[in-house]
Protein backbone atom coordinates (compact mmCIF):
# COMPACT_ATOMS: atom_id res chain seq x y z
CA UNK A 1 0.00 0.00 0.00
CA UNK A 2 0.96 3.81 -0.76
CA UNK A 3 -0.21 6.47 1.80
CA UNK A 4 0.12 10.21 1.96
CA UNK A 5 1.22 11.93 4.76
CA UNK A 6 1.14 15.53 4.88
CA UNK A 7 2.99 17.36 7.83
CA UNK A 8 1.94 20.63 8.86
CA UNK A 9 4.61 21.32 10.77
CA UNK A 10 8.39 21.64 10.45
CA UNK A 11 9.06 18.51 13.03
CA UNK A 12 6.24 16.50 12.92
CA UNK A 13 6.89 12.81 14.33
CA UNK A 14 4.38 10.33 13.50
CA UNK A 15 4.27 7.99 16.83
CA UNK A 16 1.89 4.68 16.88
CA UNK A 17 0.12 6.06 13.33
CA UNK A 18 3.73 5.46 11.84
CA UNK A 19 4.32 2.33 13.76
CA UNK A 20 1.16 0.86 12.50
CA UNK A 21 2.13 1.78 9.17
CA UNK A 22 5.20 0.48 9.53
CA UNK A 23 4.11 -2.84 10.31
CA UNK A 24 1.35 -2.69 7.43
CA UNK A 25 4.82 -2.34 5.35
CA UNK A 26 3.60 0.90 3.88
CA UNK A 27 4.86 3.15 1.05
CA UNK A 28 4.72 6.65 2.59
CA UNK A 29 4.32 10.03 0.51
CA UNK A 30 5.41 12.61 2.29
CA UNK A 31 4.25 16.02 1.58
CA UNK A 32 5.24 19.46 3.71
CA UNK A 33 2.96 22.11 2.46
CA UNK A 34 4.35 24.44 4.61
CA UNK A 35 7.68 24.37 3.22
CA UNK A 36 6.37 24.51 -0.03
CA UNK A 37 5.65 20.97 -0.96
CA UNK A 38 3.03 20.91 -4.28
CA UNK A 39 -0.20 18.86 -2.71
CA UNK A 40 -1.39 16.90 -5.83
CA UNK A 41 -4.78 17.99 -7.32
CA UNK A 42 -6.18 14.45 -7.08
CA UNK A 43 -6.32 11.53 -4.88
CA UNK A 44 -3.03 9.76 -6.55
CA UNK A 45 -2.22 6.97 -3.49
CA UNK A 46 -4.28 4.38 -1.27
CA UNK A 47 -4.93 6.48 2.07
CA UNK A 48 -4.25 9.79 3.29
CA UNK A 49 -3.27 11.20 6.40
CA UNK A 50 -3.28 14.77 7.93
CA UNK A 51 -1.28 15.34 10.75
CA UNK A 52 -1.60 18.25 13.35
CA UNK A 53 -0.12 22.07 14.17
CA UNK A 54 0.03 25.31 15.81
CA UNK A 55 -1.97 27.28 13.06
CA UNK A 56 -5.63 27.73 12.68
CA UNK A 57 -7.43 25.25 10.30
CA UNK A 58 -9.36 28.42 8.16
CA UNK A 59 -6.48 30.75 8.13
CA UNK A 60 -5.82 30.70 4.55
CA UNK A 61 -4.72 34.09 4.51
CA UNK A 62 -1.71 32.73 5.96
CA UNK A 63 -1.30 29.55 4.77
CA UNK A 64 -2.82 29.42 1.56
CA UNK A 65 -2.45 25.53 1.08
CA UNK A 66 -5.12 24.58 3.47
CA UNK A 67 -7.62 25.52 1.47
CA UNK A 68 -6.27 22.67 -1.18
CA UNK A 69 -5.87 20.80 1.53
CA UNK A 70 -8.88 20.32 2.83
CA UNK A 71 -10.02 20.04 -1.15
CA UNK A 72 -7.64 17.16 -1.16
CA UNK A 73 -8.82 15.36 1.85
CA UNK A 74 -12.35 15.57 0.47
CA UNK A 75 -11.05 14.13 -3.07
CA UNK A 76 -10.08 10.87 -1.17
CA UNK A 77 -13.68 10.63 0.98
CA UNK A 78 -15.34 10.83 -2.02
CA UNK A 79 -13.23 8.78 -4.03
CA UNK A 80 -13.57 5.87 -1.02
CA UNK A 81 -10.16 6.24 0.15
CA UNK A 82 -9.43 6.31 3.86
CA UNK A 83 -8.69 9.49 5.43
CA UNK A 84 -7.32 10.05 8.88
CA UNK A 85 -7.48 14.03 10.35
CA UNK A 86 -5.43 14.60 13.44
CA UNK A 87 -6.20 17.54 15.72
CA UNK A 88 -5.36 20.33 13.14
CA UNK A 89 -6.45 17.61 10.38
CA UNK A 90 -9.60 17.09 11.99
CA UNK A 91 -10.35 20.68 11.85
CA UNK A 92 -9.25 20.90 8.15
CA UNK A 93 -11.10 17.67 7.47
CA UNK A 94 -14.31 18.99 9.45
CA UNK A 95 -13.92 22.43 7.50
CA UNK A 96 -14.09 20.55 3.90
CA UNK A 97 -17.17 19.08 5.21
CA UNK A 98 -19.15 22.26 5.51
CA UNK A 99 -18.58 22.67 9.37
CA UNK A 100 -17.24 25.42 11.25
CA UNK A 101 -14.16 26.22 12.82
CA UNK A 102 -14.43 27.12 16.46
CA UNK A 103 -11.46 29.43 17.98
CA UNK A 104 -10.11 29.23 21.41
CA UNK A 105 -12.91 27.77 23.26
CA UNK A 106 -11.89 23.82 23.91
CA UNK A 107 -8.72 24.05 25.26
CA UNK A 108 -7.41 20.50 26.29
CA UNK A 109 -3.59 19.52 27.30
CA UNK A 110 -2.45 16.27 28.53
CA UNK A 111 -3.58 13.14 28.75
CA UNK A 112 -7.08 13.67 29.20
CA UNK A 113 -10.48 11.18 29.40
CA UNK A 114 -12.21 10.59 25.65
CA UNK A 115 -14.91 8.80 25.76
CA UNK A 116 -16.88 6.69 23.21
CA UNK A 117 -19.97 7.05 22.58
CA UNK A 118 -22.90 4.40 21.64
CA UNK A 119 -22.18 4.92 18.10
CA UNK A 120 -18.69 3.88 18.50
CA UNK A 121 -19.88 0.07 19.59
CA UNK A 122 -19.65 -1.18 15.55
CA UNK A 123 -17.55 0.95 14.45
CA UNK A 124 -14.54 -0.37 12.90
CA UNK A 125 -11.90 1.86 14.05
CA UNK A 126 -13.78 3.39 17.93
CA UNK A 127 -15.08 -0.04 18.42
CA UNK A 128 -11.51 -1.47 19.07
CA UNK A 129 -11.48 0.18 22.20
CA UNK A 130 -13.75 0.02 25.39
CA UNK A 131 -14.67 2.77 27.58
CA UNK A 132 -13.55 6.08 28.44
CA UNK A 133 -10.26 6.26 27.98
CA UNK A 134 -6.72 8.91 28.71
CA UNK A 135 -5.20 9.98 25.59
CA UNK A 136 -3.21 12.86 24.53
CA UNK A 137 -4.52 16.05 24.18
CA UNK A 138 -2.80 19.20 22.71
CA UNK A 139 -5.40 22.11 21.33
CA UNK A 140 -7.35 25.36 21.53
CA UNK A 141 -9.73 25.08 18.83
CA UNK A 142 -12.48 22.88 17.95
CA UNK A 143 -15.29 22.52 15.21
CA UNK A 144 -19.08 21.81 14.30
CA UNK A 145 -19.83 18.49 13.47
CA UNK A 146 -20.23 17.98 9.42
CA UNK A 147 -23.53 17.42 8.11
CA UNK A 148 -23.63 13.61 7.73
CA UNK A 149 -21.28 12.63 10.19
CA UNK A 150 -21.15 10.27 12.52
CA UNK A 151 -19.48 11.36 15.79
CA UNK A 152 -18.35 8.56 17.72
CA UNK A 153 -16.85 10.11 20.80
CA UNK A 154 -16.68 13.36 22.91
CA UNK A 155 -14.99 14.67 26.24
CA UNK A 156 -15.91 17.27 28.75
CA UNK A 157 -13.45 20.00 26.75
CA UNK A 158 -14.58 19.33 22.68
CA UNK A 159 -18.11 18.04 22.00
CA UNK A 160 -16.69 15.98 18.45
CA UNK A 161 -13.50 14.05 19.38
CA UNK A 162 -13.99 12.00 16.62
CA UNK A 163 -15.82 11.39 13.81
CA UNK A 164 -16.42 9.21 10.57
CA UNK A 165 -17.75 10.21 6.93
CA UNK A 166 -18.42 7.46 5.01
CA UNK A 167 -16.72 4.14 5.44
CA UNK A 168 -13.07 5.42 6.06
CA UNK A 169 -12.99 9.01 6.88
CA UNK A 170 -12.14 9.84 10.24
CA UNK A 171 -11.03 13.39 12.11
CA UNK A 172 -10.01 12.45 15.38
CA UNK A 173 -8.83 15.75 17.53
CA UNK A 174 -7.06 13.89 19.78
CA UNK A 175 -3.27 12.92 19.07
CA UNK A 176 -3.49 9.15 19.75
CA UNK A 177 -0.31 9.02 17.66
CA UNK A 178 1.50 10.79 20.50
CA UNK A 179 3.24 8.10 22.81
CA UNK A 180 5.55 9.07 25.57
CA UNK A 181 8.43 9.44 23.25
CA UNK A 182 6.49 11.95 21.03
CA UNK A 183 5.12 13.70 24.21
CA UNK A 184 8.78 14.38 25.56
CA UNK A 185 9.89 15.66 22.10
CA UNK A 186 7.44 18.24 21.61
CA UNK A 187 8.26 19.24 25.48
CA UNK A 188 11.55 19.47 24.22
CA UNK A 189 10.55 21.37 20.78
CA UNK A 190 7.77 23.36 21.58
CA UNK A 191 8.14 24.47 25.03
CA UNK A 192 6.54 28.21 24.39
CA UNK A 193 3.44 26.84 22.87
CA UNK A 194 2.57 23.87 25.24
CA UNK A 195 2.99 26.07 28.59
CA UNK A 196 0.91 28.87 26.83
CA UNK A 197 -1.87 26.02 26.89
CA UNK A 198 -0.89 24.30 29.94
CA UNK A 199 1.35 26.51 32.17
CA UNK A 200 3.99 24.22 33.98
CA UNK A 201 3.10 20.79 31.70
CA UNK A 202 6.74 21.00 31.00
CA UNK A 203 7.58 20.28 34.34
CA UNK A 204 4.24 18.24 35.44
CA UNK A 205 4.49 15.66 32.25
CA UNK A 206 6.73 13.25 33.72
CA UNK A 207 4.73 12.32 36.25
CA UNK A 208 1.29 11.92 34.78
CA UNK A 209 3.38 10.11 31.88
CA UNK A 210 4.06 7.30 34.28
CA UNK A 211 0.64 7.30 35.57
CA UNK A 212 -1.27 7.57 32.02
CA UNK A 213 1.57 7.04 29.22
CA UNK A 214 1.60 3.32 28.94
CA UNK A 215 -1.90 2.81 28.70
CA UNK A 216 -2.56 5.69 26.29
CA UNK A 217 0.32 4.51 23.97
CA UNK A 218 -1.80 1.17 23.72
CA UNK A 219 -5.32 2.36 23.43
CA UNK A 220 -3.14 4.71 20.36
CA UNK A 221 -1.48 2.13 18.60
CA UNK A 222 -4.90 -0.12 18.78
CA UNK A 223 -6.91 2.90 17.32
CA UNK A 224 -4.12 3.53 14.44
CA UNK A 225 -3.87 -0.49 13.56
CA UNK A 226 -7.74 -0.43 13.37
CA UNK A 227 -7.53 2.57 10.93
CA UNK A 228 -4.63 1.67 8.93
CA UNK A 229 -6.47 -2.34 8.49
CA UNK A 230 -8.87 0.16 6.42
CA UNK A 231 -6.67 0.87 4.14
Amino acid sequence: MRVTIVENTPSTQHGQVGVALHEAGAAINLIKPRTGDALPLSPDSDALVVFGGEQRADDVAGFPYLDPLADLMRAYTLADKPVLGVCLGSQILARAFGAQNLHGNAVEAGWCEVAPLETAADDPVMGAVTGPFRIYQMHTDTFTLPEGAVRLASSRGAENQCFRIGRATYGMQFHFEVNQNVARAWNRDFPDVIEGMRPGWVRDMPAEAAKWGAAADQTGLTLARAWVSLI
